[in-house]
C-alpha cells in the first residue's frame, strides 16, 4: 500500500486496533502499527502523539460536544436531562460501528495503562459537563451529581451498545439507560 493513499489516520487506527487485539497493547510498537498500515513511523507521529492516542483520538472534540450540548439544552430542563441531551447530541461524533467499539473496549479493559487513561478521560468529561451546568446556573452539588451520573449513563450505555452489537443507535441506548437511572432513583 502506498504511503500516499488517503485516510492515513484511519488506516493507522485500524492497524493499531487489529494489532492490539491480536497481541495486546504492550506488545505492539509504533513501527509495527505503521508497517501494518503501509505507512512510515514519521507519518504515524504526524497524526498521533503516541500509541495510546490512537484509541482516544477525538476525546477533545467529544468533550467540546458534550459542553455545547449542555449549553444548548433548553433552560427548563432538569440538569440530568441537560446532560442526557448533551450525551445524545455527542453521539454523532462517535463511530457508528458497535463491533469496532467492542474490540476497542476489550483492548482498553485488558491494559491497566489504557484503562487508567480511559478513566481520566471520563473524569475530565464529567468536570467539563459540571462546569457547563454551573454556567447555566445549576448549583453544586447538583451540577457535579448530574455530570457524574450522566457520564455513568454514558459508560453503561456505550458498553451495552458495544457488547450487544446493537441494532439500536447509541443515541437510543443512552436514552434508555437514562430512563433506567431515573426509574432506579425514583424507586426509593
Amino acid at each position: 500500500m502506498s504511503r500516499w493513499e488517503p485516510n492515513a489516520r484511519g488506516r493507522l487506527a485500524q492497524a493499531a486496533l487489529e494489532l492490539y487485539a491480536e497481541r495486546g497493547y504492550d506488545q505492539v510498537t509504533v513501527a509495527e502499527i505503521a508497517q501494518r498500515a503501509g505507512l512510515t513511523e514519521r507519518t504515524f507521529f504526524r497524526h498521533y502523539a503516541d500509541k495510546r492516542e490512537v484509541l482516544s483520538y477525538g476525546a477533545d472534540q467529544l468533550r467540546e460536544l458534550l459542553v455545547r450540548g449542555v449549553d444548548e439544552a433548553p433552560a427548563e430542563m432538569a440538569p440530568i436531562d441537560m446532560v442526557g441531551a448533551a450525551l445524545e447530541s455527542a453521539t454523532d461524533a462517535l463511530p457508528g460501528d458497535s463491533a469496532m467499539a467492542a474490540r476497542r473496549q476489550a483492548v482498553v479493559n485488558a491494559s491497566p495503562e489504557l484503562l487508567e487513561r480511559e478513566l481520566i478521560k471520563m473524569s475530565t468529561f464529567a468536570l467539563a459537563v459540571a462546569d457547563a451546568l454551573r454556567r447555566r446556573g445549576v448549583a453544586d452539588p447538583a451540577a457535579s451529581l448530574a455530570a457524574e451520573a450522566g457520564l455513568a449513563v454514558f459508560k453503561v450505555a456505550f458498553q451495552s451498545w458495544a457488547d450487544q452489537a446493537s441494532q439500536q443507535p447509541l443515541r437510543q441506548v443512552i436514552r434508555d439507560c437514562l430512563a433506567e437511572l431515573k426509574a432506579v432513583t425514583a424507586a426509593g
